[in-house]
């Protein structure tokens, strides 16, 4: 756990929707840039040929070394897929590998996820989407998924995130089971309803430390053993715990 009390610069994954573009024409789909082609790929068993072009079908003309957001949301048409509201887009783009920039998925990591998950055709990717359930993953597993939602939604050089942003991948990557639904109501509560500017922003520390917080104390009983004084936790975390302290007075009160 990072050190302790620091208060937390943005974007909802996929806010860089197609209309953001920079509205330049697709590229159609060919042969023409083979980065590494006719063995660029150790043993593929998979037709390099077809991924490509897949991926030559995402670029833009300027651009056809990566698929952006736009090209993601393309992709995502194919697969029946909205990518606003459903967690296996981001979990496809995790094992594909889009870890480079945020915002995208260069060639090297496509063809390389392809690879990976011997995948060639929309049919192909289609046929994975099943087994793209977060509840298939370990604790290790979604805790690398978790970090990565974060890092792949940032803006740039931006190391922070948006609360609102925030709030909406919480409910994206959260829902489901992996933490108690009282948990992440409550704090994903807090954050829209907290006046301090200085939660407008989120870090990458208090975005991980309130997946653990929410492991160690998943319920009302086990947050009586909080102790401020004694916390490591990021200050973001004393205050949601004193937001639910007077949350309970309120209601015993009543």
């Amino acid at each position: 756990m990072a050190g302790k009390k620091r208060k937390a610069d943005t974007k909802m994954w996929g806010s860089a929707s197609p209309s953001s573009s920079s509205g330049s024409r697709r590229k159609p789909s060919s042969s023409s840039r083979r980065p590494g082609s006719g063995g660029g790929y150790a043993a593929s068993t998979i037709d390099e040929s077809a991924a490509e072009a897949m991926f030559d079908a995402l670029c833009e003309e300027d651009n056809p070394g990566a698929a952006n957001m736009e090209g993601i949301c393309q992709l995502c048409e194919q697969l029946d897929l909205d990518p606003l509201e459903d967690v296996r887009v981001l979990v496809l783009l995790w094992k594909l590998g889009a870890n480079k920039k945020p915002a995208e998925i260069q060639r090297e990591e496509w063809m390389a996820g392809c690879n990976k998950l011997q995948l060639d055709s929309i049919d192909k990717f289609k046929g994975l989407l099943p087994g793209l359930d977060t509840g298939f993953m370990d604790r290790e597993e979604f805790s690398d998924f978790y970090k990565f939602c974060f890092q792949f939604n940032r803006a740039g050089t931006h190391k922070t995130l948006e609360k609102d942003l925030v709030v909406a991948l919480l409910k994206m990557c959260l829902a489901g089971g992996r933490i108690t639904s009282h948990r992440l109501e409550t704090f994903c509560g807090f954050l829209e309803t907290t006046k301090d500017e200085g939660y407008g922003k989120i870090t990458l520390d208090q975005w991980r430390s309130f997946l653990d917080f929410s492991y160690e104390y998943p319920d009302a009983k086990a947050l009586e053993a909080y102790d401020e004084g004694e916390s490591a936790w990021p200050v973001l975390i004393d205050e949601y715990v004193e937001h639910m302290e007077n949350q309970g007075k309120k209601g015993r009160k009543k």
